[in-house]
């Protein structure tokens, strides 16, 4: 049997140069002259439509721009070939390259549009975009060289270079088959996994963290079906995979363990909704907003602009304060003392009538003001004050507050004591 593929294999190229010396110079100037003119307009007006297309464009306009940027190339390529295949065939001449240019360029333009609209129904990023060129040339490649009459030979060649392992053939073809499947199928699960989240970060009547979990829920099962099916077309045995859990489970004890709780935590951290997106939280030293729940991590943005990526094992062995997990209301402390000799009912006024002109400061619960502490150098009050969105910070409330009243207190004559001593010399020392 390998000996007839071989003899096939070689009589099919042996055909192919006899038909390649038949070929005439003649016959080849023009219709290469017709492709490279074709190609340099084409890529001009690439260029051309590229540099005049918005960068900032949003929704259906900016999706419209990238699928004109994209057809430009192998559209305008096929009109030039389509012309030059009509005037040479009005001159009598040979256009047999140029019939072949014109499915090829057709199956570009369309296979281009196609691996566009399935990256715009992914998430967006540096290798997704990197990857959407390389993809649709090796598409075009593999439907190139069908329409040309070479992927069957090369097929026979990729399937001849095999081994065999006990009753398993394993060769070159089965191989590439196994990688094509896989990435396809995995592509079409991911690309499946963000419509649904989309859809569910949509849905009014669902909450964040609610949707967050569905989608992870969505994911991981797309994905393992995607696997599971792939395996089962190229003909593996399923049962194949207990030795495969055996080994993962070999790893997990040896170094994966850390992967494997923060994958575990993420989902109980979804599922029993004690961090959702946008909730305030203080971990340790760090203090900011939830941006994202993901499989190994949460995100967690604070007022510089800093994003901390905490391990989800952290937020489930670690204290972590939510500051808005049942009640987004927080109340802010503003300590500020005031002389002995000052009316401290009056200031005491004054502090609550400058905390209710906050703009962020709510009235219901209503400021208080409180006199904790007859101190050493002065009587201590303490303002008590709501905010609503904690996520805002505190910081600007505080020192506004502060600030109105130093301005207040100054105005009505109320002073801020600070920290005073006294010094008695009894007796000079004789020079």
């Amino acid at each position: 049997m390998l000996v007839t593929r071989e003899l096939s294999m070689v009589e099919y190229w042996q055909d192919l140069l006899v038909a390649m010396q038949e070929i005439s110079l003649l016959d080849v100037i023009p219709q290469a002259a017709v492709l490279v003119f074709a190609g340099v307009a084409a890529f001009y007006l690439h260029h051309l439509i590229a540099r005049h297309t918005a960068a900032d464009s949003q929704g259906v306009r900016h999706f419209t721009q990238r699928t004109i940027q994209r057809l430009a190339f192998p559209i305008s390529m096929l009109v030039v070939v389509m012309l030059g295949r009509g005037s040479l065939a009005a001159l009598n001449q040979a256009h047999w390259a140029l019939d072949l240019a014109v499915p090829l360029l057709i199956s570009f333009a369309l296979i281009r549009i196609l691996v566009y609209m399935l990256r715009k129904g992914m998430r967006s990023g540096p290798l997704v975009k990197a990857s959407e060129n390389v993809i649709s040339t090796l598409i075009w490649l593999v439907v190139g060289l069908h329409l040309v009459g070479l992927l069957p030979g090369l097929l026979e060649a990729m399937d001849s270079l095999a081994f065999t392992v006990g009753d398993l053939r394993i060769s070159l073809l089965a191989v590439i088959k196994l990688l094509l499947l896989m990435g396809l199928v995995l592509v079409v699960a991911i690309w499946l996994s963000g419509i649904i989240d989309r859809r569910l970060s949509q849905l009014p009547y669902l909450s964040p963290g609610a949707a967050v979990g569905f989608s992870k829920v969505s994911k991981l099962v797309l994905i393992t079906v995607a696997g599971l099916s792939v395996l089962n077309l190229v003909g593996i045995d399923l049962t194949a995979l207990a030795v495969f859990g055996g080994a993962l489970g070999v790893g997990l004890g040896f170094g994966l363990q850390r992967i494997a709780s923060n994958f575990i935590s993420g989902f109980i951290l979804v599922f029993d909704r004690s961090i959702r997106p946008g909730d305030v939280v203080s971990v340790g030293e760090k203090f900011g907003w939830v941006v994202a729940l993901h499989a190994r991590y949460v995100v967690v943005r604070n007022r510089d602009g800093v994003e901390t990526l905490i391990p989800n094992e952290n937020l489930i062995t670690t204290e972590v304060i939510n500051w808005s997990y049942s009640d987004p209301n927080v109340r802010l402390k503003i300590p500020v003392s005031v002389s002995y000799s000052d009316d401290v009912e009056r200031a005491m006024a004054i502090m609550l009538e400058i905390a209710r002109e906050h703009p962020r400061v709510i009235s219901e619960p209503e400021p208080v003001c409180r006199l904790t502490q007859f101190g050493d150098n002065g009587i201590h009050l303490e303002a008590r004050v709501w905010v609503a969105d904690p996520q805002a910070g505190f910081g600007s409330v505080s020192s506004d507050i502060n600030l109105e009243i130093w301005r207040r207190f100054k105005q009505e004559g109320i002073t801020i004591p600070f920290p005073q001593q006294d010094l008695y010399i009894k007796e000079v020392p004789p020079k």
